[in-house]
């Protein structure tokens, strides 16, 4: 009789979170608003999950980060525009503002006390402990008697 393993029967726990169409990218990466949306990667490893965000150009004081219940939510806000001086004139002036805003439903083995996230050369990486009952335990040796 052969033995199945039983991560190859079912999908992680991570994997059904976040399956709930919120990677559906028939909208080629468009908001209902036509902006662009950030390119994201989730990985998992037995300690954490990590969500990465694509958004160069920006700083971290351009992001916010929320956590209500189960519910992640990376949302940024940035205006700028080309600012004139005194006797100046201009035949054009483009404004630029970009918005987003991306929620992710937590799985129920991630530990939301203990999130961190770094923005460092153009991604925001956020790091999402799981809970130490959650991780893999290595196997133990049992003794004959």
């Amino acid at each position: 009789m052969a033995l199945m393993s039983f991560s190859n029967q079912y999908p992680s726990l991570f994997d059904r979170f976040f399956e709930s169409g919120l990677f559906d990218w028939s909208n080629r990466n468009y908001s209902n608003t036509n902006t662009t949306l950030p390119s994201v990667n989730i990985k998992e490893s037995n300690e954490n999950f990590e969500v990465e965000v694509a958004a160069p150009g920006f700083t971290r004081k351009d992001f916010t980060i929320e956590l209500d219940n189960d519910q992640l939510t990376i949302s940024s806000e940035k205006e700028t525009s080309d600012e004139t001086k005194e006797g100046q004139q201009f035949s054009l002036r483009e404004f630029s503002y970009q918005s987003f805003c991306r929620t992710f439903t937590l799985p129920n083995t991630a530990d939301s006390e203990k999130i961190g996230a770094k923005y460092e050369n153009g991604i925001l990486r956020i790091i999402i402990p799981k809970k130490e009952e959650a991780r893999p335990k290595p196997a133990k040796q049992i003794s004959i008697s």
